[in-house]
């Protein structure tokens, strides 16, 4: 079977097969196929003036904006590899995962979250910023149109950085057929349409937002109509005015558009499905959306697999409640003898970025390690049930206790930490800390809290702190988490 080509020609292919079709709507701007191919075409001129060439890296710094949508296609059409980087991330986080990956060149948008916080100095080592709205237009509008690379499918096309246990962030190797097959998973799975618009108010730095709808809705030549931050009124003002068909996002968003006060009467008659990831949707939540017609899609993946693992279809949304349900079409799923999901396809990645020891411990002859723990039913619908790896997800996000923990015994007056995730209302989880401090320390939970803001992401900083003169271990040192979680009060 000859392979699918690389995403670097995708825009050309669209351009060439819908090229009157709207492709992106970003607040008033609407950019055709055939504009935004010749936008992706120019900036990858543009690129390689600059040097770019195959395998050199770019990274992206913003929010959902039409210039990420042509960075990661112009770098990919170079043949280059493509780096979203979390605007959500502390400055020495984006300091990391600049030297961990060495772009040549960081389009990054004016604001907090974009050029003015780039760790960046003055070394010929140190990237070349890019800043939309100057320089980035500028080298656009300067440049020639480009050849577009079709690259090897099994060539590295994006890399994404997620959570570990280690507490050192690593990025996952995403191939260009990686990402295609995702892809097609979805196209298959949901029965996506060529006229779909799709809002997406979640980052599109995330393996989700960018593999379960962005690329799919591209794929089958839809609309995407991207906003840089979630809102409740703007949400419910697009969705009409745009006719939006389906949204993405995770279940704390879902319930907030639920509660506000126009909810009841917002016109929702264009949503066909609503894509839901992150964590379970609540059946209470269900039933308020099955009132007025949208249908939850849920689904339970993760970055190494671009992401999609199991979906939970409509049909079965009610009498399956609290699974993640079936494997995608080109997945496949097998759970081992303690229980814990592998994963297998040619949507799952072939490791991490410079992390060979991690890579050999997370793969095994093909099968990714998820490190997650469930049950399957006599119906092949799978229900997570715990986790092996220690992290939780806080507003759809990823965090790992160990990098925490290590953040927080970087204070002076701090010789121990633990951190875990506990239940939260609005949140789905938040971490709460114990700590342990130096002999004579008055230093508070509150200084502590302080400390931490700037030094980790407001979604990784615990909510709650709590220090105790010793933390419990075992006989090899390693924490006693469920220790910890049984000495928590019912109110915390």
């Amino acid at each position: 079977m000859t392979p699918p080509p690389g995403l670097g020609t995708w825009t050309a292919r669209r351009a060439r097969n819908s090229p009157e079709r709207v492709a992106l709507v970003a607040g008033p701007t609407r950019v055709t196929y055939a504009e935004l191919d010749d936008r992706v075409r120019r900036l990858a001129a543009g690129l390689r003036g600059l040097g770019v060439g195959p395998g050199d890296r770019v990274a992206h710094l913003g929010p959902n904006h039409p210039a990420f949508v042509e960075t990661l296609f112009a770098t990919t059409g170079l043949g280059a590899v493509f780096v979203p980087l979390n605007t959500r991330l502390a400055p020495a986080e984006i300091a990391f995962a600049l030297g961990d990956t060495s772009p040549r060149v960081v389009v990054a948008h004016p604001g907090g979250s974009g050029a003015s916080s780039l760790p960046l100095d003055d070394s010929n080592d140190a990237p070349l910023s890019l800043e939309v709205g100057g320089s980035y237009d500028t080298l656009i509008d300067g440049s020639d149109r480009a050849d577009l690379v079709d690259s090897d499918p099994d060539a590295l096309a994006v890399l994404m950085f997620t959570s570990g246990t280690t507490g050192r962030p690593k990025a996952a190797c995403l191939t260009h057929a990686n990402l295609t097959w995702n892809a097609l998973n979805v196209v298959v799975d949901i029965d996506l349409r060529s006229d779909e618009v799709c809002l997406l108010s979640a980052p599109l730095f995330h393996a989700a937002a960018l593999g379960m709808t962005c690329l799919p809705v591209l794929l089958k030549g839809g609309t995407l109509v991207l906003e840089p931050a979630f809102d409740v009124d703007r949400t419910l003002d697009l969705v009409e005015s745009e006719r939006v068909t389906i949204m993405f996002g995770v279940p704390t968003m879902f319930a907030t558009i639920a509660r506000s006060p126009r909810f009841a009467d917002a016109d929702l008659s264009s949503v066909r499905y609503l894509l839901c990831g992150g964590a379970p949707v609540p059946p209470a939540l269900l039933d308020v959306y099955a009132a007025r017609g949208p249908a939850f899609l849920q689904g339970y993946g993760m970055t190494e697999a671009a992401p999609g693992v199991l979906l939970l279809d409509p049909a079965h949304a009610r009498s399956k409640v609290g699974t993640a349900g079936r494997p995608h079409f080109f997945s496949d799923v097998a759970l081992s003898e303690v229980g814990e999901i592998l994963v297998r396809g040619p949507h799952v990645v072939p490791g991490y970025w410079q992390r060979p020891e991690e890579s050999a411990a997370a793969f095994d002859d093909g099968w990714f390690r998820s490190g997650d723990v469930a049950t399957v039913d006599d119906d092949g619908f799978h229900r997570i049930v715990d986790r092996v790896k220690d992290l939780y997800i806080s507003g759809g996000e990823n965090v790992s206790p160990a990098e925490v923990e290590g953040v927080l015994t970087g204070h002076p007056e701090v010789v121990d930490a633990a951190v875990v995730g506990v239940p939260d209302d609005r949140w789905g989880e938040v971490g709460h800390a114990w700590v342990v401090l130096a002999a004579g320390s008055t230093t508070t939970p509150a200084d502590l809290l302080a400390w931490l803001d700037g030094r980790l992401a407001r979604f990784k900083t615990p909510r709650t702190v709590e220090v105790v003169d010793a933390l419990p271990r075992n006989p090899t040192g390693k924490l006693d988490k469920p220790a910890l979680r049984r000495s928590l009060s019912p109110g915390q």
